[in-house]
């Protein structure tokens, strides 16, 4: 019966189990209330993909615009091309034949 523990040393050890339960509990309480529930997170998961949908969309229509752009500048530098540099060579090339045929 020596070494069987004594109803006190019992006690205590019981009371610093309680203790060691109750910290558990505690970290574990701790850690729950820092998770997101799972009605939140999935609100947030669908407003996060409308996001991203949305900004999909924003950067296709940019591209298009680009498109659109990049071929209103290729538009513009045929019809200046056709508009001046055609003319002045029409100009040009008759006067340059004039005074080539003034040398010979």
């Amino acid at each position: 019966m020596a070494d069987e523990p004594s109803l006190g040393e019992l006690g205590r050890l019981i009371q610093l189990m309680r203790g060691d339960i109750r910290d558990d509990m505690a970290q574990i309480n701790a850690r729950l209330d820092r998770m997101v529930s799972t009605d939140v997170y999935g609100v947030e998961k669908a407003a996060l993909e409308r996001e991203i949908a949305d900004l999909k969309k924003d950067v296709e229509g940019m591209q298009t615009q680009r498109l659109t752009d990049a071929e209103r500048v290729t538009q513009t530098r045929r019809w200046l091309f056709a508009s001046v540099v055609v003319p002045v060579l029409g100009l040009i090339i008759p006067i340059v034949f004039f005074l080539m045929e003034g040398k010979a």
